[in-house]
């Protein structure tokens, strides 16, 4: 758990310090367009929907971008129409990569991922070989500099979630997949503010990983992560807390 919490800190600092704000909204477009599709354009009935909204909301996208997004995904405006296409695949160390992508072109996804993979000393594996290694968890996580530890243990128990984790500059509450909404809302009726949250595929085991191995994986995931179709990656990598100092 704690590899992939530390590097998700490590991305929302990268977007936010890289002015990445137009290849975000890029992704959250795509995920606000899928949920609506799937589930209709209601958010109150929607839960994907709704997580797509706030997330964007967090992001600062323009109402605008998201009801445009969303009216594609119901058929009321023409747009795309992508799939939902995971990859996996091994990293430097053998860690394993578990790659989430909406495509429109499946060809050019594989392609582009294979490619970046090989750049990196990583390789793609077939359907089913890391998959295995995670399951799918929420993950909420709360400022910790405007609450203690333990009043967010007590709220997030009261709510249902699984686990807290001391993360540092915020406490990282890890939810159940199916319980993963009503966390984030018992938590808000008990007055805790939510910085941000996601559904995440979770390592059951980490892999630790350091050194020149380390550097080569952080540069492997920015790699994949930056590719237009690619949405997410999880891996089972715990990597060195130097490495991460060094982002």
């Amino acid at each position: 758990m704690a590899g992939h919490s530390k590097w998700s800190k490590i991305k929302r600092k990268k977007a936010a310090n890289d002015q990445k704000k137009g290849a975000i909204f890029t992704k959250l477009i795509r995920e606000i367009t899928v949920a609506a599709r799937e589930g209709g354009g209601d958010a109150d009935m929607n839960p994907r929907l709704r997580l797509a909204i706030d997330t964007a909301n967090a992001e600062e996208m323009p109402k605008d971008n998201i009801e445009r997004a969303i009216k594609k995904g119901t058929g009321e405006l023409e747009g795309v129409n992508y799939e939902e296409v995971t990859y996996e695949g091994y990293g430097p160390n053998g860690v394993a990569l578990f790659i989430e992508t909406l495509t429109d072109n499946q060809n050019r996804t594989v392609a582009a991922i294979r490619h970046a993979l090989g750049k990196k000393n990583g390789s793609l594996g077939t359907t089913g070989s890391v998959a295995w290694q995670f399951d799918r968890k929420g993950q909420i996580y709360v400022d910790a500099s405007r609450y203690t530890e333990d009043a967010v243990l007590e709220a997030a128990l009261m709510a249902g979630a699984e686990q807290l984790r001391n993360e540092g500059e915020e406490f990282l509450v890890v939810t159940g997949a199916t319980d993963f909404h009503s966390v984030q809302h018992g938590l808000k009726e008990q007055g805790v503010d939510i910085a941000s949250a996601e559904l995440a595929w979770v390592a059951q085991n980490e892999v630790h990983v350091e050194g020149k191995d380390a550097e080569k994986l952080m540069e492997l995931l920015e790699a994949l992560e930056d590719l237009d179709d690619v949405q997410k990656v999880h891996s089972n990598a715990d990597i060195d807390e130097e490495t991460l100092a060094a982002m």
